[in-house]
């Protein structure tokens, strides 16, 4: 399994997402997940929109509109995501829970690769499977946190103008910011946690 662009930028949306829901923030524009994250606003809209299909997160129109989380972000694993953007966890799809095909392997109950692909795929989806889009959000803010590191979206959205909205908490707009990449929270959160 290998995690592509899409899947990258689907996670490090919906964490972002996360982290806006966790500073009072009801909507983040698609600009400002952009802006936040550095990513190419197109191909993020199409992830976007692939996300709401599924109902992983809703939007509002408007000059204030923009996305939030659809449900709690406790309720979202990790694996749901991996596997709409990317497809199957497994290695090989004779060992697919979701898209298994037989293999070329003329023996596939005693094929020594089936057994290793499939301690593999157990790995690989049971870490992802165990852990919600809250778990890595808490990871992502205490570490944050514990760095000084301003939080994103604790300031108001901006409209398409650029022009802001009313602060509705009265917090100054945060200095820029980035958040460590999908494959680093992962292995934080790994390090975080007993498997």
């Amino acid at each position: 399994m290998k995690l592509s662009k899409k899947g990258e930028y689907a996670l490090r949306a919906l964490i972002d997402l996360g982290i806006a829901a966790e500073v009072g923030r009801s909507l983040v524009q698609v600009t400002e997940l952009a802006d936040s994250e550095q990513l190419p606003i197109k191909f993020l809209e199409q992830i976007l929109q692939l996300l709401k299909e599924e109902g992983f997160v809703a939007s509002e129109r408007g000059k204030f509109g923009g996305y939030r989380l659809a449900r709690p972000a406790g309720r979202i694993a990790i694996g749901q995501v991996v596997r709409l953007i990317d497809g199957p966890l497994a290695p090989i799809r004779c060992v697919s829970q979701t898209a298994y095909e037989k293999c070329s392997c003329p023996d596939e109950t005693h094929c020594g690769l089936r057994m290793l692909m499939l301690d593999v795929r157990n790995a690989i989806s049971g870490i992802l499977d165990r852990h919600s889009l809250a778990d890595v959000v808490e990871v992502t803010l205490r570490k944050m946190r514990r760095d000084g590191v301003p939080l994103p979206f604790s300031g108001p959205m901006r409209d398409a103008s650029g022009s802001r909205e009313r602060r509705r908490r009265g917090r100054p707009t945060p200095a820029a910011h980035r958040l460590q990449p999908v494959e680093g929270l992962i292995n934080n959160l790994l390090g975080d946690y007993t498997i």
